[in-house]
């Protein structure tokens, strides 16, 4: 039989408890994905590919962003974590909290 699964409550920002409220929220975008915490410190998932190129003028290994096109399916759903993660940030704003930070485009720009 295969371990029940729950959906954790998402908890909400408060600026008085924002160290534990830090500490819910990673572990939290943890459970979900293993790579989360990576995106909010790190900022999205650059899908790459080696740089295949015939200039040999370097010799070190280079890699090239990958054309969308040829991302697999295990590429776009790492490169959809930035989204499921703001995502998920978002519900713990109250209106005021989420007005200041709407323009930011990243997940770690939050």
């Amino acid at each position: 039989m295969a371990p029940k699964m729950f959906k954790s409550k998402v908890p909400m920002f408060s600026t008085e408890e924002y160290d534990d409220w830090k500490i819910r929220m990673q572990t939290h975008l943890l459970s979900m994905n293993d790579e989360m915490w990576s995106i909010i410190e790190d900022g999205p998932i650059e899908i790459q590919k080696p740089n295949t190129s015939n200039d040999q003028t370097t010799k070190t290994f280079q890699v090239i962003p990958m054309p969308k096109k040829e991302w697999t399916d295990e590429d776009k759903r790492r490169a959809n974590l930035d989204n499921i993660a703001k995502n998920t940030i978002y519900h713990t704003l109250d209106k005021i909290v989420f007005s200041k930070i709407k323009q930011c485009k990243t997940a770690k720009e939050i």
